[in-house]
Order: C-alpha cells, then structure tokens, then sequence
C-alpha cells in the first residue's frame, strides 16, 4: 500500500512540475537580446548579452536566420521599405541611430508602423517606404510613410546602416553581432530563439 501511495505522489508531483513549467514558459514574456556569439555548438549558442552576461541560446528546429550586410545611403532608395531607429526630436522629427534595409520579400509581411523601441532610453522604431529624399549639409533628411502616419528622418552621415538578406546557420560564428527579437527564456535560464538576425562579413545590428 505505501509503494502504491508513493508512486501516486510521485506521479502526481511530477504532474504539478510539468505543469507549472508550461505555465510559466506561457507567462513568460518575449524577449530582445542582443550581443555577441562566443561560441557555437550546432544549435546551441553561448553568447555574451550588451549587458556582459554569458548566456546559453538554443535555436528552435525551424529558427529562420537573417543576415545583415554593411549598407550606405546610397543604398536608401526612393519606395525602399526600411526600419529606422531613431531619437525623436523637439521638431516631432526622428534622429536616425541606425537604419536597417528590409528585403523586398518582407514588404507586406513586417507591419508597417511607428512604435516604441528600446535601443536606447526614449528611442522609437519606425518601419515604413521612403516617401522622399532631400540632401542637405548634415547628410540627409528622408520622408518615411507607414499606415497610419509618416514621418521625417535624419540621417547623419555616420548613422550605421545594414542591408537585410537571407541568412543560413553558416552566418552564426563566433565574434558576430546579432539581435533576436523575441527570445524565449526557459525555466533552466537558458534562452529558445524562433529566429536570428546576425551581422556578417563585420556589420553590427544598427537596430
């Protein structure tokens, strides 16, 4: 009888771990990582955080890679659709900090719009099409358009820029700059990336 009990109160313990497991990895926020890969082990990354912790990434089975390519204004186009990190300004302009190119094929499919973003403290993120393009003795001023609104941008003539491009797992090496945008942290504390954004040949996620 108490062998019987005992494996009644160990499965039901071990019900109440899985569970709660799958509870908290439900309540469990989304998170923004960006930092630097160490070391790669197939699917596994150790990578170190902006903020200078070491941490473990695991890619999920389907995880999509995008590289990031080194891009100038030149590159900025007229009906371009790009994302732009910026500091807004006293005017209601948007000071460009980093500026990162979308693919064609993510027109449609990465909304279009203007939102909060945390970069930096107070920074924004504006993904829309250049509307129009002035250039002036500070670099250039670009009108962004996105569905609900628009917006003017200043870009300096040092404001990074990347161009987006289909990525392989070829990309993950040790020393590149990457960003994932929504991180899943398990209850080991170790991190499930759905995909990945990582620099290559040298560029630096602007973004």
């Amino acid at each position: 009888m108490q062998t019987v009990s005992r494996h009644i109160f160990g499965a039901t313990a071990l019900a109440l771990i899985v569970a709660t497991s799958t509870v908290w990895a439900q309540q469990a926020p989304p998170l923004r990582v960006r930092g630097t890969i160490e070391k790669v082990d197939g699917d596994t990354l150790t990578v170190k955080t902006r903020a200078g912790e070491t941490t473990t990434v695991k890619l999920a089975a389907d995880a999509r890679v995008a590289a990031m390519t080194k891009a100038t204004l030149a590159d900025i186009k007229t009906g371009a659709f790009i994302g732009v990190t910026a500091m807004p300004q006293p005017d209601g302009s948007q000071k460009a900090i980093g500026i990162h190119i979308f693919m064609e094929s993510q027109k449609g499919v990465v909304a279009d719009r203007h939102f909060p973003w945390d970069r930096e403290p107070g920074s924004t993120m504006t993904n829309a099409n250049v509307d129009t393009m002035v250039s002036g003795v500070d670099g250039q001023t670009v009108t962004v358009k996105y569905k609900e609104g628009e917006k003017k941008v200043i870009i300096s003539p040092t404001t990074p820029i990347v161009a987006m491009a289909p990525g392989s797992k070829a990309d993950l090496k040790p020393g590149a700059q990457f960003i994932i945008m929504a991180a899943q942290k398990q209850p080991d504390g170790t991190l499930v990336a759905p995909a990945i954004n990582v620099g290559r040949d040298g560029a630096a996620p602007p973004m």
